[in-house]
């Protein structure tokens, strides 16, 4: 079973970048306010897009803002 996982760090790059809020994030963005709040609680995966649109906003490349982890799978004999 493969186990990915997808951290990121739009909260210390909003407060690196003037305490930008999250609405203010959001509104450059394209989305609301609830969907900045489920990526910073690691409960929501952007699109590639959204991705890049976020690392954008802060002046960064887009593996500056997320980090993912991939594990390689294991096999069940």
């Amino acid at each position: 079973m493969e186990t990915n996982e997808l951290k990121n760090n739009i909260r210390r790059l909003r407060f690196e970048k003037g305490e930008m809020t999250q609405q203010q994030l959001a509104d450059i963005a394209g989305v609301t306010r609830q969907t900045i709040i489920a990526m910073e609680q690691g409960k929501y995966a952007p699109s590639l897009p959204l991705a890049f649109r976020i690392a954008r906003a802060f002046g960064v490349g887009v593996e500056q803002a997320f980090e993912f982890t991939e594990k390689p799978r294991t096999e069940n004999a």
